[in-house]
C-alpha cells in the first residue's frame, strides 16, 4: 500500500533518547522533506529529544539507519549512505522496507512501527519468496 507504515527495529542507539522521544518516534507521523535523495531522506515532524547528547563516536551506517542529529529530526540513511556516521541512531528500516520507503516522494507522510529482529527476518524471507516466486513466473511465459 501507497502509505504503509515502515518497520523498524529500535536501536543500536535507542537508548540515547528519553523514552518520550522513542514514543513520539513510533506513534508521529513525519513527511518526506524536499532534501530527499539517494544518500538519504531527511524527515519533517517532531523533533526527538536526545538523552545523552546528539554526538557519538564514529560507527558503521547500513542502509535504513535513522540518524538523529542535534535538529532532533531524523534522516533515514538510504541506498547511498556514508560508511559511518557520528549521530546517534534511534532505529533501522528493516531491509524488506527499504524499497518501500524509497518509494515515497517528497511531502508524502511516513509512519514507523517497530518490530524485533526476528518478525524482521520473516518478512524479509516473505519479501524473497514473493520474489523468487515472481520470477519463476516470468521465465514460464
Amino acid at each position: 500500500a501507497l502509505d504503509q507504515p515502515i518497520h523498524v527495529v529500535l536501536g543500536p542507539q535507542a537508548d540515547y533518547f528519553t523514552d518520550g522521544a522513542v514514543q513520539t518516534f513510533l506513534s508521529s507521523e513525519y513527511t518526506v522533506s524536499p532534501q530527499a535523495d539517494r544518500m538519504g531522506y531527511r524527515l519533517e515532524g517532531p523533533a526527538l529529544a536526545h538523552a545523552k547528547g546528539y554526538n557519538i563516536v564514529s560507527d558503521g551506517i547500513v542502509a535504513g539507519a535513522i540518524q538523529v542529529p542535534g535538529s532532533g529530526l531524523p534522516i533515514v540513511l538510504m541506498v547511498d549512505h556514508q560508511t559511518t556516521g557520528g549521530y546517534p541512531k534511534i532505529a533501522t528500516v528493516i531491509s524488506a522496507d527499504i524499497p518501500v520507503i524509497g518509494r515515497r516522494k517528497p511531502g508524502r507522510p511516513l509512519r514507523f512501527v517497530a518490530v524485533g529482529v526476528h518478525a524482521a527476518e520473516l518478512l524479509r524471507r516473505e519479501q524473497e519468496a514473493a520474489i523468487r516466486l515472481a520470477v519463476e513466473n516470468l521465465l514460464a511465459l
